[in-house]
Formats: C-alpha cells, structure tokens, sequence
C-alpha cells in the first residue's frame, strides 16, 4: 500500500509535485489563453460590440421615429389647413355663383318686365287708336248725319260753307 507509506502525505506536498503542478497550469493557462481565451474574449467584445450597436441604432430609430411623428403631424396640419382653405375657396366661389346667379335672374327678370311693359304699351297705344279711330268714325257718322238733316236747305249749306271759310283764313 503505497498509500500508507510515510514518504506520500496530503498535508506535505512534494515540492517535485508543486513544480510540475505549476508548470503543467502554466502550460495549460498558456494554452487556455491561446486557444480559448482570445475567442471567448473576442466573441465577448463582439457581443458587447453588436449590443452596443443594437441600442445605437434603437436609440436612432427611436430618433427617427420620433422625427417622423414630427413630420406626420406637420403635414396633417397642414393637409388640415389646405382643407380649410379650398373649403374656404369653395364657399367664395359658392356665394359668387350664387350672387352672380341672383344678378342674371335679376337682369333677365327687369329685361322681361321692361318688354313686358312695352308690349302693355303697344297694346294700349294700338287700342287707343282704335278707340281713337273708332270714335272719329262715329263721330263723322253723327256730324255726317246731323249736317245732312240740317243742311237739306240750299241757303243753310251756303252759310255754313262761308262760316267754316271765315273761320279757316283767321286761324
């Protein structure tokens, strides 16, 4: 039993042992460093890298994003705007059709009235005219009949004839 041999202790270790126990770590730090430190290292500043980047670029997304909102809300307010103003246009050409409306009918309803007026007037000048003629006509009629009763005498022709004369040469 080696074990049991005085020359083997736990508590006491060899100092044969302790060398090439530290150097068998030395060689295997050694080895760690070359063959897996660089990359665990590398990969870690590569992770920490792309987190670094990723928060970058959400913090210039939110940027942009927020930029965007910005721009949205300037141009609804001004698609509201340009809204207010064609409506606002609408309404100027609304009340101008209209009033331009009102004015034609205006001037075709005067243009009617005045023909209406004149045509009145024709009639009531054709008409007068006929009463005018007619009451001539009937006028002779009567001094046509009242000149043939009276003047059925020769003598009373003959005095009528130099009173109408007389009466001529003095007007």
């Amino acid at each position: 039993m080696i074990l049991l041999d005085g020359a083997f202790s736990l508590i006491t270790p060899d100092p044969g042992l302790l060398i090439w126990s530290v150097i068998i770590f030395g060689i295997l730090w050694l080895l760690l460093g070359k063959l897996a430190f660089k990359p665990i290292v590398k990969s870690l500043k590569d992770r920490a890298d792309s987190i670094k980047d990723s928060l970058e670029e959400a913090k210039n997304a939110r940027a942009e994003v927020a930029s965007m909102k910005a721009e949205n809300e300037v141009i609804l307010a001004q698609a509201k705007e340009e809204r207010a103003n064609i409506l606002r246009e609408a309404n100027k050409v609304k009340e101008s059709m209209i009033t331009e409306a009102k004015n034609e009918a205006k001037i075709e309803g005067d243009k009617m009235i005045a023909k209406a007026k004149e045509e009145i007037e024709a009639q009531k000048n054709s008409v007068m005219i006929e009463l005018k003629n007619a009451s001539a006509k009937l006028s002779l009629e009567i001094a046509e009949k009242v000149l043939v009763s009276e003047m059925k005498d020769k003598s009373a022709q003959e005095k009528f004839i130099s009173e109408l004369i007389s009466k001529a040469s003095l007007n």
